[in-house]
């Protein structure tokens, strides 16, 4: 209540010598258009933002915390509860980050890496149709959200498929995957690169020359290249201010390097950049994944690495040996040399990294996540600040935060 006291200041204009005092507004922390328990406390002189100062916490679970008590495969099914929205790019960054750590990246077989850049993208799509058709929603295009979702409904069917799971994947493993992909997996796959392009050109026609949603978003939520640059800001909001940058070109991972693909980069800064940005990764992801399916090469999908990875379940029901090493790995864990190591990965909404100390245990010392939405967050009183309160909701959208990662 201190801040909110603060915040109140008394206005004389000049002219008539009328006293007018500002209005502080709470928007959330239960508010549709803030995408999840956020609370954004508004200094209001009329419909301007004076200032904007963002309150989170929320959905603190300590996550990092617990990871230090647990084993690293323990460690998965929490990186799923971070960014919900694309679990299974949380999952597949904290196994390269143990797999960095145990000086295992060689070992693991190529299946397992290009299976990995199908589903990573498939996260990468899937979280942009989440992101672009909850923010059309909030500035009422309700038709693109109808669209946008089912195609999301594909990607779930296939990763269904693939691990069980439709949202909280924890997939795959340490070492590769725990089964080898499903028969039809290519097919399904094949007929998502088919289906998908015809809907995103209907999303296309329904949002990006719609004068409402141009005009909602074109010259809103400003953000200048040296701002985000100075603010830390990753992933299409940096991109959307005209920094091409990208850790999958940065700093490649799972081979990125061998494929053909394009950083879309616009240099407006705006609402309406972020959401072109968004489009075309989504068109460079569906080239990504098209180029991996045709080159899935056949093979093993795990290491051989019997001190890391269990054995398969028809030796552990059959050999003492197995069993014994089964057990042994599921309460010890594997056990990384002492040591640290940070590895990060161009998650959808933007650079996510895994910062993990190992002291030879089968336990992380220390694990510490550098979340995208977290550090891009920081940019919304930059944006709104001098603004119509009603862009405070373009400018959230246009963010695309899960809050389930800046609090976590």
């Amino acid at each position: 209540m201190e801040r909110i006291e603060f915040l109140t200041e008394e206005i004389i204009d000049k002219e008539t010598g009328l006293k007018t005092e500002t209005m502080v507004l709470n928007m959330g922390p239960q508010h549709p258009s803030t995408h999840g328990v956020l609370r954004v406390v508004l200094q209001l002189e009329g419909e301007t933002v004076v200032k904007a100062i963002p309150y989170i916490g929320y959905l603190h679970r300590g996550i990092e915390k617990l990871c230090e008590h647990i084993t690293y495969q323990m460690c998965l099914p929490y990186t799923d509860r971070m960014d919900y929205v694309a679990a299974i790019c949380n999952n597949i960054g904290f196994i390269l980050t143990a797999e960095k750590l145990l000086g295992i990246e060689k070992e693991i077989p190529e299946r397992a890496k290009v299976a990995e850049v199908i589903l990573f993208e498939l996260g990468r799509i899937e979280s942009h149709l989440l992101g672009i058709g909850t923010s059309a929603l909030d500035l009422g295009a309700f038709s693109a959200f109808l669209y946008l979702f089912k195609e999301r409904e594909r990607i779930y069917d296939i990763l269904e498929m693939v691990c069980g799971a439709r949202l909280t994947t924890s997939y795959p493993r340490v070492g590769g995957l725990p089964d080898d992909l499903p028969e039809d997996f290519e097919d399904a796959i094949r007929n998502f690169l088919k289906a998908f392009p015809k809907t995103l050109m209907e999303v296309d026609k329904l949002l990006t020359r719609n004068r409402i949603w141009v005009d909602r978003t074109k010259d809103v939520a400003f953000i200048s290249a040296d701002d985000a640059i100075d603010l830390g800001l990753t992933g299409p909001v940096l991109r959307g201010s005209g920094v091409p940058y990208d850790v999958r070109k940065a700093m490649p991972y799972l081979g990125y390097e061998n494929y053909d693909f394009e950083i879309p980069v616009i240099s407006d800064g705006d609402a309406y950049a972020r959401y072109l940005v968004r489009m075309e990764e989504m068109r460079q992801s569906m080239h990504i994944i098209e180029q991996a399916i045709n080159n899935l090469p056949d093979g093993p999908y795990i290491a051989d690495l019997p001190e890391i990875v269990l054995p398969r379940k028809e030796l552990t029901y059959t050999r003492m040996e197995s069993l014994i090493r089964h057990f042994v790995l599921v309460y010890e864990g594997f056990k990384p040399p002492p040591g640290e190591v940070y590895h990060a990965v161009e998650n959808p909404k933007g650079e996510l990294g895994y910062y993990i100390v190992s002291d030879g245990s089968g336990k992380p010392y220390r694990m510490r996540v550098r979340g995208p939405s977290f550090v891009n967050l920081q940019a919304l009183p930059k944006m709104v600040e001098g603004r119509l309160i009603a862009d405070v909701i373009a400018a959230i959208g246009s963010i695309d935060i899960v809050l389930g990662e800046v609090d976590r």
